[in-house]
């Protein structure tokens, strides 16, 4: 089995000095995303699954066109909830990460002091709603410590258009390793890249390899950006 995870493009996060909620590609963002359609243009996917987040949606859309697949939203893939600063600011969102930053890391499952979705509730929601999604396919993990999983269809290939930290998450899924509450930096993948994962079998099951982190060689030297 293969899981190929693409990070949207540049969004456009600040607008004339104010913060932007579900932002729109950039300019160079658009062209991000007509790389990935060409690099992967060629591939077969048995499924192509996107965030319902504006900037994952205009990302999928090139591969979607040049593959022939209907848009196919998983809302568990929806990035962490910020705060609601549209319109504000862009200042305000900048010091209320840096804040966050300086906190113990036990502390910083909390989220931010503005508000919206501590990290807790979103590794649970994602890690849940990939479960659910895996196990309609016949994909579950084993029940012993290591990260071993039964697959039905070891042969299907699945593309993920998402985010930083919802990506990071469904790495650490499926590579067994334990959350923390800054999913989006412990792997850093730039915009419109492409990180693969491929099962491996096992006398008892399947395990799955993380081949390709990350790749960006699609992308022109000066398009490639976090």
């Amino acid at each position: 089995m293969e899981i190929v995870l693409i990070r949207h493009g540049e969004p456009e996060w600040v607008r004339d000095g104010l913060n932007v909620v579900d932002p729109p590609l950039t300019e160079r963002g658009l062209m991000q995303v007509e790389c990935v359609g060409r690099e992967l243009g060629g591939a077969t996917f048995d499924e192509i699954i996107v965030s319902p987040l504006r900037r994952a949606r205009q990302t999928a859309e090139p591969l979607r066109t040049a593959l022939g697949h209907a848009e196919a939203i998983e809302p568990f893939l929806e990035e962490i909830r910020e705060p609601n600063w549209h319109g504000t600011p862009a200042e305000l969102a900048s010091a209320a990460y840096a804040e966050d930053r300086q906190r113990a890391a036990e502390d910083r499952w909390n989220g931010l002091s503005g508000g919206g979705e501590p990290p807790r509730d979103f590794v649970e929601r994602v890690r849940t709603g990939a479960t659910e999604f895996w196990a309609l396919r016949g994909m579950y993990r084993s029940k012993q410590t290591l990260p071993v999983w039964h697959l039905d269809r070891p042969d299907h290939r699945i593309a993920v258009v998402a985010h930083a930290g919802t990506n990071g998450v469904l790495l650490c899924q499926l590579l067994g390793l334990d959350p923390v509450p800054w999913e989006w930096d412990r792997f850093v993948t730039h915009h419109a890249s492409i990180t693969r994962l491929q099962s491996m079998e096992l006398g008892d099951g399947h395990t799955f390899a993380l081949t390709r982190l990350s790749d960006v060689e699609h992308l022109p030297r000066d398009a490639r950006t976090l």
